[in-house]
């Protein structure tokens, strides 16, 4: 009888989430806040609406994402001990999901059992009304999970060594330099995977990864995103709703993207800073436009610049474009397969001249013209 009465408890306050109305939740709360015996159950429940997520496509840094724009910062936390519990129960995680879990706040939060409950089942809510998103790897339980891949490759670990030293230098000219060698690990590495590849039998096909693409300036950063897929032999596709962009491409090429990604984001936001300070010396106020015109120029040109060291180190062997051009070919077609409705999204910005400037020189690129950048996006 006691457990039946756990059940209806949570049965009944479950029954809110369903609903827009405020009061419902209130009065939900304090059922859940009256019936300390349901606690076991409610929080059962909420490892089965995780669940439920990752059965939608949902990967533990996607919800904390969308969790983070929605709720305030105590829900996140509840909501990185439920993942981290949810997840505890299975012998092998996806690749990635380790990285994933790790970086979870969860850290207790205390409070009345009224406002505890309240934080639960706004929690609640948002997951049971999360959408399914086009799945990019396996779900934890999957029987085809892979096995965990043993160690690091040597040459992503160069790669992070050269990138660690580029963010740390406050040398411009010796950044550049770093970053220019990453570039070009990354794509010697890549035409050797394809010259396995073109030697092996038929097998391996591009996979898929999103990586968070978060405001202020999320536009800039997606494109910025895009310049290093493009580069590497990938596509990106944005989806501006849920603040990721989805990365399709072969595995040896994906991690590589999203360190570089994230190297360069660091890098130009420090360059940004320098900027924005010279620009007060001399008088000028900081703004929007200013630092929005710097991270679209500073893609534009890091693009250009990453694309040309691709296309030199793979001119290095010739005999190697067709495997390259059929791996090329491949990830174009999985990301037809994935999002067969993408558009292209002119970029809505408040235009500077000076912010523009200041960026291309931080970039360190070769002219490629005042054109305005595009990006591709997911419809709606």
């Amino acid at each position: 009888m006691g457990r039946e009465a756990e059940v209806s408890t949570v049965e009944r306050a479950l029954e809110a989430l369903y609903t827009d109305d405020e009061r419902a939740l209130d009065t939900a709360a304090s059922l859940l806040a009256a019936d300390p015996a349901a606690d076991a159950e409610l929080a059962r429940r909420g490892e089965e609406f995780v669940r439920r997520a990752w059965e939608r496509g949902w990967q533990p840094a996607d919800v904390v994402r969308l969790a983070r724009r929605e709720l305030p910062e105590e829900r996140v936390r509840l909501l990185g001990a439920l993942i981290v519990s949810e997840t505890a129960g299975y012998e092998r995680l996806p690749a990635r999901w380790a990285g994933q879990i790790a970086e979870l706040d969860t850290r207790p939060w205390k409070a009345d059992r009224f406002s505890y409950a309240t934080a639960v089942l706004e929690l609640y809510r948002l997951l049971v009304r999360l959408p399914s998103l086009d799945p990019v790897g396996p779900v934890p339980g999957d029987a085809l999970l892979p096995p965990p891949a043993a160690g690091e490759p040597r040459m992503l670990t160069r790669v992070r060594a050269l990138l660690a030293k580029a963010e740390a230098t406050g040398y411009p000219e010796e950044a550049e330099a770093l970053t220019a060698k990453a570039q070009e690990l990354m794509a010697r590495h890549s035409l050797d995977e394809a010259a396995l590849a073109a030697g092996a039998p038929a097998g391996e096909t591009p996979g898929a990864v999103r990586i968070g693409v978060d405001a202020p300036y999320e536009q800039a950063k997606a494109i910025l995103l895009d310049a290093v897929a493009t580069a590497n032999h990938c596509r990106a596709v944005w989806n501006e709703a849920y603040g990721f962009s989805t990365v399709i491409g072969f595995e040896a090429d994906l991690e590589p993207v999203e360190l570089l990604y994230t190297s360069l984001l660091v890098q130009g936001t420090s360059a940004m800073t320098r900027a924005e300070a010279e620009q007060r010396a001399g008088g000028r106020k900081r703004t929007k436009s200013f630092r929005q015109s710097f991270l679209l120029a500073y893609a534009n040109r890091l693009g250009a610049r990453l694309s040309s060291t691709s296309r030199r180190v793979a001119a290095e062997t010739p005999t190697l474009l067709p495997a390259l051009a059929s791996r090329e070919v491949a990830v174009t077609s999985r990301t037809d397969e994935l999002f067969p409705e993408t558009r292209t999204t002119r970029v809505r910005a408040m235009w500077d001249e000076a912010g523009w400037t200041h960026g291309t020189t931080a970039a360190n690129a070769a002219g490629l013209g005042p054109d305005r950048p595009a990006v591709h996006q997911r419809r709606p």
